[in-house]
């Protein structure tokens, strides 16, 4: 039964992983870290991206027998993706054993199919960030909170005298330290997973549960907190790294208003529950809770990405696959017949060809918001050795992480400190005058920036860019690639003559 949804999701997971060898800007940002001494890396966490520094570390490590074993056949775009990859399918088993405890061996199946086929869990199986990690974990949580939760439906008590009370209390003291450790260990690689924990904690509620039970959750809970809570104090120091954000994509939000409603529909196809945690108890909260939560934080300050809490598709998950499994049992069982079951049949049929389309586009570079592959060959195509180079804006320079060579021979020209030697992200930059008076000195810069369309950063060094190019210099070339648009410009006048195109 869990072999089933295990196998769907790592073949949908390893179909078109490479992407025509697209990466786009956050996986350049792992590549870049990964390959990273583990001093630097922890050099670099004080400064930023504190969240993600388990995930840097634990790539860190993947990739060094990666990179010494399989680099030079399978490329490093595969390893990139494949550990999420293997994460994903592990969360597709998990999350088919805890619909199977929840609700019976049918609806562990559909529920497992149904998370496999979730176009967004497919987006995020074939990205190199933590999110496929972070699910898998909450997963695995979630099992091992319905396990203590109460005895296996088809348990019976034992006759056996216990020995000194703690036959059943051993067992259900280590699922709560699994639980525990599975839960901080999400919440250290993001920590949004955290807020999972209202969902638990809703089902356990929900259940009501006893009250030594209660005491256990709590316990577990407050554990996880207090070892989260100085990180998560830490890397408030680092919000500036989020401040791009503003109000929720509209299609993030569409996406979950639809998953929510049919969740919470299939919610009221009545299914038999097999325990004391109950499958509507769990799946809904895990549903709707975590991306309310985050949404209502996001008024406060901005911070919503549906990445953040991409857990949120396992309730989803957990109730429509129970629903399917209930709509779709067998003719004669409970007043099915073979005429509704075929219709019922067909209309899951139109649903998986509707999504055929998307999943195809979440293969092919568009699917991202930017392609550094394609930016790294539009600048070797336009520039030539001894050419300047520009990031607009400087947090661009994300850019070059990945292929290096294909900038080799070109002078960054506002480039201070290169992001290794100042324990950045980007680097550091200059000052606007000395970016002025080094791209007056160049016959021939290249940009590559964002878009056309895109908010202009307001610091000194990118209007000193932009006045010194309009100014100077003047377009020779231009293309546009997914996510950027890379220029070459030459210089207009000025002592010696202008730039050859």
């Amino acid at each position: 039964m869990v072999l089933v949804p295990a196998g769907l999701m790592f073949f949908l997971g390893a179909w078109g992983i490479r992407r025509q060898d697209a990466i786009w800007r956050d996986e350049a940002v792992t590549y870049d870290m990964a390959h990273r001494s583990l001093p630097d890396l922890g050099a670099t966490l004080l400064h930023a991206d504190v969240v993600h520094g388990l995930y840097y570390a634990l790539m860190h490590c993947w990739f060094a027998v990666y990179d010494a074993a399989l680099g030079d056949t399978l490329g490093a775009v595969i390893g990139l993706r494949l550990p999420s990859v293997v994460a994903m399918t592990a969360a597709a088993a998990g999350v088919a054993l805890l619909g199977q405890r929840l609700a019976g061996p049918r609806a562990g199946l559909c529920a497992g199919l149904t998370f496999a086929l979730i176009p967004v869990v497919q987006q995020y199986a074939q990205e190199g960030r933590s999110y496929a990690m972070v699910c898998a974990l909450v997963v695995w949580a979630s099992y091992l909170l319905v396990l203590a939760a109460g005895p296996a439906p088809d348990h019976r008590p034992s006759t056996a005298p216990p020995r000194g009370g703690t036959s059943r209390s051993r067992p259900r003291r280590a699922l709560w330290w699994g639980y525990t450790a599975l839960l901080l260990l999400a919440c250290l690689l993001h920590e949004f997973a955290s807020l999972a924990l209202p969902a638990h904690g809703a089902a356990v509620v929900l259940a009501r549960l006893p009250r030594r039970f209660r005491r256990a959750w709590l316990a577990a809970a407050g554990t996880v907190l207090a070892v989260l809570a100085p990180i998560a104090v830490f890397s408030t120091r680092q919000s500036a790294q989020i401040s791009w954000l503003m109000w929720p994509d509209p299609l993030q939000l569409l996406t979950f208003a639809v998953l929510a409603v049919v969740g919470v529909l299939c919610a009221r196809v009545p299914v038999r529950s097999r325990g004391p945690i109950g499958l509507r108890a769990l799946g809904l909260p895990l549903l709707l809770l975590p991306t309310v939560l985050l949404l209502l934080l996001s008024n406060v300050e901005p911070a919503y990405v549906d990445r953040y809490v991409l857990y949120y598709v396992v309730g989803f998950a957990l109730v429509a696959g129970a629903a399917v499994a209930r709509l779709l049992r067998p003719a004669g069982a409970a007043g099915q017949t073979r005429g509704r079951r075929l219709r019922r049949l067909a209309a899951v049929g139109l649903v998986l060809v509707a999504l055929l389309p998307v999943d195809v586009h979440l293969r092919s570079p568009d699917s991202r918001v930017d392609d550094v592959t394609a930016v790294a060959q539009a600048v070797r195509q336009l520039s030539e050795p001894g050419d300047g180079l520009l990031f607009t804006p400087s947090r661009r320079r994300i850019w070059r992480a990945t292929r290096p060579h294909d900038f080799r021979g070109l002078h960054d020209l506002a480039l201070d400190e290169s992001p290794v030697a100042s324990h950045t992200l980007y680097g550091t930059e200059r000052s606007g005058d000395e970016i002025r008076d080094r791209m007056l000195a160049s016959r021939r810069i290249v940009v590559a920036g964002d878009p056309a369309g895109q908010p202009a950063d307001s610091s000194d060094q990118e209007i000193a860019k932009r006045a010194t190019l309009r100014s100077a210099f003047a377009v020779c070339r231009s293309t546009e690639v997914r996510g950027a648009r890379v220029t070459l410009y030459v210089r207009v006048g000025g002592p010696g003559g202008g730039g050859r195109c």
